[in-house]
């Protein structure tokens, strides 16, 4: 391996590309604590691998400090003369309000309301820091707001409020719900944010959606659906382990179950989740009388036994590649916490898995939630639906997974991929017509050029 102008550039067989990366990822972590490392890799007819490294963390704080944040408000209209101002503001506005009083629904065609999502977060799950507070909130939200503009171009703005009380959340939605088109919930810790999104799910005229259950379970669902193509299997032959019992564990289980998976077992910190068990809440309650068809009731180690996919949106480093060789031949890994996932796919893959997926995106097939919320709330915006039922979700996930044509390596589409909007508008706007969808495109190298950019 050789060190060139800030590459490392490592020629190999096809056949060694895959685990040649993982050598080189293990040897230039293996003295790093924190995971902060950006690693970017590209084949280029089978000649070999390419490897950028970037410490992310310390350059994000900078672009942050460069820029004050990532997000602002430009003007669609000019103001040059008088003129100008007298039609956007006094005395011409007058009239517009005027007709929004007579029919509020026209406040869709002469605002920018129709364009308009308000994440709201009160900074209690913030991904994988736990409740920094709202302040702290701002940063991810922003993050998302800049996800919803580039990729699907709707203008999102973060609210992050300074209460953690179910009924104040509730009443703070409604109170805002003249301004926005939709409400995507964000980074709102379990089980309180189950209450807060059924609750203005029924409340609220406009779309709901909680991404952190609800996104998370349709990008699980989709790689879910990858495996299966890439390896012949059937997704109703599956048995599935998930680690973690918050919103993103309930909400995938929910989905699976949905979907027809063979069975699907929730672990918390307790055990396996099961009906009966002593001490869960409601939520947890509700989810037993619909899961563990098997009765496993212990750790997550004997639960994982003879199971075909785990699923992890838990903590780092807490399965080992022993417990792996447990599960049935050739499982799937989706090992999700982060920073640091549950299992490292090398070890992983060593133990015998067949596919591994993380949640990060300096990783091979990184499960992330941002192929999820743009397109759905365009899809929404774009047919009128206000709420997402069961069957969106289902579509909606196999909409993402039928964007490529994807290999073990390379499972998931990514945010650049062009055609993962397009179809999860199409599929929601109409849900009946026949459909063939877009070959893979050369996303890879678009991915790596926009990055180097």
């Amino acid at each position: 391996m050789c060190y060139i102008g800030g590459f490392f550039q490592s020629p190999c067989p096809p056949a060694l590309l895959f685990t040649e990366w993982f050598d080189t990822f293990t040897r230039v972590h293996r003295h790093t604590t924190q995971f902060d490392k950006l690693i970017l890799y590209h084949t280029d007819h089978d000649q070999g691998v390419i490897f950028q490294h970037m410490d992310y963390s310390k350059q994000s704080i900078e672009l942050h400090l460069r820029s004050r944040g990532k997000i602002e408000i430009r003007s669609k209209v000019s103001i040059t003369t008088k003129e100008d101002l007298s039609l956007a503001y006094t005395p011409g506005v007058a009239a517009v309000c005027t007709e929004i009083g007579i029919d509020k629904q026209k406040s869709y065609t002469l605002t920018n309301r129709a364009n308009q999502v308000a994440i709201v977060s009160d900074g209690t799950a913030i991904l994988g820091l736990g409740d920094l507070g709202p302040e702290a909130a701002m940063p991810v939200m922003e993050g998302k707001a800049i996800i919803f503009k580039e990729f699907a171009g709707i203008d999102a703005i973060p609210l992050c409020i300074n209460s953690t009380d179910v009924e104040e959340i509730i009443k703070f939605c409604k109170m805002i719900e003249p301004s926005f088109a939709g409400i995507n919930l964000e980074d709102i810790s379990a089980p309180r944010c189950f209450e807060i999104f059924e609750r203005l799910e029924e409340e609220l005229s406009i779309p709901v959606f909680h991404d952190d259950q609800d996104g998370t379970a349709i990008v699980t669902l989709a790689a879910i659906i990858n495996a299966c193509r890439v390896t012949g299997r059937n997704i109703k032959d599956l048995s599935v382990i998930i680690n973690g019992a918050g919103a993103a564990g309930i909400a995938i289980a929910r989905l699976l179950i949905h979907a027809q998976v063979k069975d699907v077992v929730l672990v918390d910190t307790q055990g396996a989740i099961y009906e009966g068990r002593p001490g869960m809440n409601s939520i947890k309650q509700g989810i037993a009388a619909v899961s563990n068809k098997a009765k496993h009731s212990g750790d997550l180690q004997s639960t994982m036994v003879g199971m075909d996919v785990f699923v992890g949106v838990s903590i780092g480093n807490i399965v080992t590649p022993e417990m792996v060789q447990g599960m049935n031949p050739a499982p799937f890994i989706f090992a999700m916490a982060n920073p640091e996932p549950e299992i490292m796919p090398d070890l992983a893959y060593k133990a015998g898995a067949s596919v591994v997926g993380t949640g990060r995106s300096d990783l091979p097939n990184q499960v992330n939630n941002a192929l999820v919320f743009p397109g759905l709330f365009r899809g929404l915006f774009t047919s009128g639906i206000k709420k997402v039922t069961p069957e969106i979700k289902m579509a909606v996930a196999t909409s993402i997974a039928w964007s490529i044509d994807p290999t073990r390596n390379h499972l998931m589409p990514t945010a650049f991929n062009k055609n993962v909007v397009r179809n999860i508008v199409d599929v929601i706007s109409n849900p009946d017509a026949e459909r063939s969808y877009a070959e893979n495109e050369p996303e890879l190298e678009e991915l790596v050029q926009a990055l180097l950019s």
